[in-house]
């Protein structure tokens, strides 16, 4: 069963065990009456406040990221997932929702204080038995290698055949291998044990990837090979695929992943991301309102340089250029222009220096108060861009990167901003130790990015605009 058709299955259930949970409150409170109440409704008007509940709770397990990571998940983690979402769920519905038809005052508070508890152990427990249902069917089928996921491992010495070994004996794993990929290990070092095929090499791990659909990657270097791991994991740094590695090679990565769940075999299951489903959707909000409010409150100003620019230089006053952004998705950002018209026609894509000949008078200040970023405020409005994260790269020049910087292309697992931890922690690049050093701060903000992160370089931005320290 695909990822897709588990995340449809665990929804729809979802959904029913709301409408379930509903029905069994409205037994409680009106057909027992063991919540000394004396109005009562008819149970056909019951349905539609369960099923708005129901695509209540939906949304709000979505928010919080219930319906990421199901595979095989542990059935006790997901009744604590399960249980800490619906404990915040139930919060928000009888303190915020229902607070003017309950009209609690000392007299009824109590009895407000059972519905609340009554509601949530109820949903709490339709919840957790629908999930364990679909987590124990999930489990069944993969004992019977049915619905496993597609995995290949690197290299073909002791450790991959051991790890081989270790998930046919373990089929609730879930991981199906269906090859291996050569690492360089010495001939005389790699294993004659080997049964499935080899599917190439390192250097050509992302086609294998994508061509084969292969949902999981495990890393298993003999101990000598460790050097290769950040080549390793440059290449598949690719959403929707997850990457195992031996836990001897942790140490290699810390500061560089996250460890989520250590399996039986043991392998150290490797996460890219660090901020949680509901500070994603929390931070696309505040894009979404900030861009759209900063663009009337700036519209003035912006209409003022849009006829100022072309009289002071020749050439328009908006700047267009293909960057490269999340995923390595290619899009079109929007700048007011800086330069003089056709900077790079003789010279071709280079990197702005602080003293550039090319820049304009009123270019210079617009960078100092950063004023030619306004019009990204429409990036960050249609999705393109956020407020905050790694500044967006020329395709010319991320190709170069790739190939010259480990693990750059980390960079591109968030949507790029219009301003970042790099900005505010590093000069304008200017040589490609520039861009070195930015990247690093570009992969600690990656690793580390949270909703206070954001507000922190928020804060420094705007301070750098009213002293006008930009460049």
């Amino acid at each position: 069963m695909t990822r897709v058709r588990y995340i449809s299955l665990t929804v729809l259930f979802d959904l029913l065990a709301q409408i379930v949970a509903w029905y069994a409150f409205y037994m409680v409170k009106f057909e027992w009456q063991w919540l000394d109440t004396s109005t009562t409704v008819a149970p056909a008007m019951v349905f539609i406040p369960a099923l708005i509940l129901g695509v209540y709770w939906v949304v709000l397990f979505a928010i919080f990221g219930l319906y990421k990571n199901l595979y095989l998940i542990s059935r006790l983690d997901e009744i604590l997932r399960v249980s800490k979402i619906t404990i915040i769920g139930t919060l928000i519905l009888f303190f915020f929702l229902f607070i003017d038809q309950l009209n609690w005052n000392a007299g009824n508070i109590g009895n407000a204080k059972y519905f609340a508890i009554t509601y949530w152990v109820l949903v709490l427990i339709s919840t957790s038995f629908f999930r364990i249902f679909i987590r124990s069917v999930q489990k069944r089928q993969a004992k019977k290698g049915i619905g496993l996921h597609r995995a290949i491992i690197i290299g073909t010495g002791k450790n991959a055949i051991e790890v081989e070994a270790n998930l046919n004996r373990n089929r609730i794993l879930g991981l199906d291998v269906i090859g291996y990929v050569k690492t360089g290990l010495e001939p005389e070092k790699e294993c004659s044990e080997i049964e499935k095929p080899i599917l190439g090499d390192i250097k050509e791990i992302k086609n294998i990837v994508l061509e084969n659909q292969v949902d999981d990657v495990i890393v298993a270097l003999e101990q000598e090979e460790s050097r290769k791991l950040i080549q390793i994991m440059d290449q598949i740094d690719m959403p929707n695929v997850s990457v195992k590695i031996l836990p001897d090679f942790y140490q290699m990565i810390i500061g560089l992943n996250q460890t989520n769940q250590i399996f039986g075999l043991p392998l150290i299951d490797v996460l890219p991301d660090p901020m949680p489903m509901w500070e994603k959707v929390a931070k696309r909000l505040v894009d979404i309102l900030a861009s759209l409010i900063l663009l009337i409150i700036a519209s003035p100003v912006m209409l003022f340089l849009l006829v100022l620019i072309p009289l002071t230089s020749k050439g328009g006053a908006i700047y267009s250029q293909i960057r490269v952004g999340l995923f390595g998705k290619n899009f079109t950002i929007y700048k007011f222009r800086t330069m003089v018209a056709d900077a790079e026609k003789v010279s071709g894509p280079q990197l702005a220096s602080q003293n550039d000949p090319r820049i304009t008078p009123l270019g210079n200040f617009m960078r100092k108060t950063r004023l030619d970023e306004l019009p990204q405020l429409w990036n960050v409005l249609k999705g393109d861009m956020s407020l905050v994260g790694p500044r967006p790269e020329r395709p010319f020049f991320v190709d170069q990167f790739k190939k010259q910087i480990p693990l750059y292309s980390r960079r591109l697992r968030v949507r790029p901003g219009i301003t970042g931890w790099a900005q505010v922690k590093w000069k304008y690049d200017e040589s490609f130790d520039d861009v070195v050093e930015k990247t690093k701060y570009d992969l600690f903000y990656v690793e580390n990015m949270s909703l206070r992160m954001d507000l922190k370089i928020l804060i420094n931005t705007i301070a750098t605009v009213i002293l006008g320290k930009g460049q």
